[in-house]
């Protein structure tokens, strides 16, 4: 039998601390890190040779929604191919539990709205072998899947068990109602877990198009729900919010990290239409954490970027009558019809019909688009937007958009560089209090594929413009967001740790265009994306992807706040 299962030689390896690099080797035995030495001796049943390559721990991504595609999907892609292996869902007080048997279309409609997954995929995938949210956690348990995940226990969820209609209707919580959901929270955290999540944003809407249960739910209810968490399992307490009166929606934060001891995190962009809020925002997280509150920022590497046109799952023109009456032929003929000048005059005069927010905000904001190039130009020129090609020919912008979106077969399509377009961005990534996050993985499955923001760091923030050193944001990646969540195992590469580990070809390193595939139950369809350079992930010891391929290797585990408190053993 061999000593070890797995050896990489001779990599350049950045241990996630943040520390300088080191040439060394790393030993794998029973899906742990057994010893990281130069020249480890011994034998292995496999040993990788790392020659030129970087050997990094796996990505942490603390902000997904996998909550529906975890129970149906092993592979949580576009994660766990671009070297993420462990993930964090439930965010932003969507997901499927608790929840009984009558509501499960309530929750469907509220996914279908706030996160963008199809409907009839969900309809399809969805096994609901659970009511309450530790079975929830079972089901999860039970199901193979290539990387590790963890959960919150969502708040819409949670109102919608205890308060029925009048959570849809948005009533507020009676004592009762809060004394209830608070017993559940408990139930939740003693079962695994890492946290609790709300929404306060009305940009999250149920595919109806009505506001979600959480939304504008009282100050106090959140407060004293917050009261549920735990220090001691490392409970998170997660909040998006639009930030109307600022220093009252941080006091829930605040309040809920002085009462509980838990710690605190929320989305923090650089919005165009209160270009000071995200500076405010620093200075509250700073005196928190002078407080001795755990309370950090989430923060995105680029801008929160839509892709729209007729692949994608929306565009300035699909909700508008003469659209949707041809958005069920084959593809080729949907094309052909579009083509017809008297239909397209028609779609160009006509207004939309209950839109999704997206196109709600963005229809006609066509000095917003920019056509999408390949590779994916993350932070364009203002004078490659839509209205500067459309000026350049002396055309109207909807008229040249129109044509655009037909050409390539229909098959092109814009970007939206919609929150977070700002120069601002190293500085937030790199500030003490923040964590690199909100790719959404398996959210906004047809408008948005920001999962690969991780990788941003490297090719745009270290690589291309040299703002952020290779050392600081393998830990920005890696130790940080763990250290968030107490994974105390994971996001070092340091004997005892667990093993999980990216072996990745630098100067090799891009980020591929996204492309749209209809692999969801039902057929439904998503954008994933691509990197080159990625050549070895490693779960638990198992090579999960090899040069961008799947190994077949499902070593993931569901990961509960009971597990989060041990300190590995050295």
């Amino acid at each position: 039998m061999a000593e070890y299962d797995l050896i990489i030689k001779n990599g350049e390896v950045f241990d996630g601390s943040g520390g300088p690099s080191t040439r060394t080797d790393i030993a794998i035995r029973d899906g742990v890190i057994a010893k990281v030495a130069p020249g480890i001796g011994g034998d292995a049943d496999r040993i990788i040779d790392a020659e030129g390559k970087i050997v990094t721990p796996g990505f942490v991504d603390v902000h997904t929604h996998y909550d529906g595609q975890a129970t149906w999907d092993s592979h949580l892609n576009p994660s766990s191919n671009l070297g993420t292996t462990t993930i964090v869902m439930g965010n932003c007080g969507v997901g499927f539990a608790p929840c009984k048997p009558e509501d499960h279309q309530v929750l469907v409609q509220l996914m279908e709205g706030v996160e963008e997954i199809p409907g009839s995929a969900m309809d399809e995938g969805l096994p609901w072998n659970w009511e309450s949210f530790p079975e929830f956690l079972d089901a999860l348990e039970a199901k193979p899947r290539d990387i590790d995940i963890a959960a919150l226990l969502p708040h819409g969820p949670l109102r919608v068990y205890v308060m029925g209609e009048r959570a849809v209707n948005r009533e507020p919580a009676t004592e009762e109602d809060i004394e209830k959901m608070k017993v559940l929270i408990k139930e939740g955290i003693e079962a695994g877990a890492v946290g609790f999540s709300t929404s306060r944003t009305l940009v999250h809407r149920s595919s109806s198009g009505s506001f979600i249960p959480t939304y504008q739910a009282a100050t106090e209810e959140l407060k004293s729900l917050g009261e549920s968490l735990s220090a001691e399992r490392g409970s998170v307490f997660q909040m998006i919010s639009d930030w109307e009166d600022a220093d009252d929606e941080f006091s829930i934060i605040r309040e809920i990290a002085e009462r509980s001891g838990a710690k605190g995190t929320f989305t923090l962009l650089d919005l165009a239409p209160t270009p000071d809020l995200w500076h405010e925002q620093l200075k509250r997280i700073e005196a928190a954490q002078e407080a001795g509150l755990d309370i950090r920022g989430q923060v995105i590497s680029r801008p929160v970027g839509i892709l729209m046109g007729h692949p994608a799952s929306m565009h300035t023109f699909y909700a508008r009558p003469t659209y949707k009456a041809l958005a069920d032929l084959p593809w080729d003929e949907r094309i052909e019809r579009l083509s017809d000048p008297e239909i397209k005059a028609k779609i160009l005069r006509e207004e939309s019909e209950q839109p999704h927010v997206f196109v709600e905000i963005f229809e006609k904001r066509f000095r917003n688009m920019y056509p999408l190039e390949d590779p994916i130009e993350y932070l364009p020129s203002r004078d490659t937007s839509v209205t500067a090609m459309a000026e350049k020919e002396g055309r109207e912008p909807s008229e040249w958009l129109y044509d655009y979106f037909l050409g390539n077969n229909g098959n092109n399509l814009v970007y939206i560089p919609a929150a977070n377009f700002s120069q601002n961005i190293p500085e937030l990534l790199t500030h003490p209090y923040t964590v690199s996050a909100l790719g959404d993985g398996g959210a906004h499955v047809g408008s948005i594929c920001d999962t690969s923001a991780n990788i941003y760091v490297l090719t745009k923030w270290v690589k291309d413009k040299q703002q952020i050193e290779l050392s600081q944001a393998i830990n920005m990646l890696c130790r940080q967001p763990a250290e968030l969540y107490s994974l105390h195992d994971r996001g070092l590469i340091k004997e005892g740790m667990k093993a999980d580990v990216n072996i990745i070809n630098f100067d090799e390193l891009k980020l591929r265009t996204p492309h749209i595939v209809h692999d969801l139950p039902a057929g439904g369809r998503r954008f994933l994306q691509n990197a080159d350079g990625i050549d070895v992930t490693i779960k638990a010891g198992e090579v999960i992807y090899e040069n961008g391929e799947a190994t077949g290797a499902l070593p993931g585990r569901l990961v509960r706040s009971t597990q989060l408190s041990a300190q590995p053993a050295a």
